[in-house]
């Protein structure tokens, strides 16, 4: 189910899910801007030959944040807001006009961009990234198989093992354009 509200749905509820990948920063010391392009550079293996990649960029306030907005019963302590999110559909990571499947195993890098943002995360706050697999019902399921998926019947829809790498040789990141 998806609300008007989820471009500023507090992300906790994601933050929590097992097939959710979570990094968060140490708490900022000072005010840090972004301005600009950010970039998911990931490298994945998976057991299927396509997959969705959704990197989202959150801004995690602190626990003892003011209720800004007032209102009773809400608080912002420990909010979780979005500042960016994107989306790409794994078998277009090296041409949007030809896709192709992924090799079930084998490392492969899909690296996009994420909308331009200007964003001050303030001292205080902590930045988050998430990486997860599944946006619907903002996007549609993916089958986890390298086929058209307007084309796809319920038969067709297999689960997938889906691995971020993250070490020496195949390093993961996202890249923020931090203004000095």
């Amino acid at each position: 189910d998806r609300n008007n509200e989820y471009m500023i749905e507090d992300q906790r509820f994601a933050a929590t899910r097992p097939d959710v990948l979570v990094f968060e920063s140490d708490t900022l010391t000072e005010d840090m801007t972004i301005a600009g392009p950010i970039t998911a550079d990931l490298f994945v293996s998976i057991t299927g030959t396509d997959a969705d990649f959704i990197v989202k960029l959150i801004d995690i306030l602190p626990e003892y944040e003011k209720n800004i907005d007032k209102k009773p019963n809400i608080t912002m302590a420990g909010m979780q807001r979005s500042v960016r999110a994107e989306v790409i559909r794994g078998k277009f990571r090296n041409d949007l006009s030809k896709p192709e499947p992924f090799i079930p195993g084998k490392v492969a890098e899909v690296k996009f961009n994420l909308n331009d943002v200007l964003h001050t995360f303030k001292k205080g706050h902590r930045i988050m990234i998430q990486v997860q697999s599944s946006w619907f019902p903002l996007v549609d399921r993916n089958p986890q198989k390298f086929i058209r998926i307007p084309e796809a019947d319920e038969k067709d829809f297999q689960k997938a093992t889906i691995r971020i790498h993250h070490d020496a040789t195949n390093s993961s990141s996202v890249i923020l354009p931090v203004l000095k």
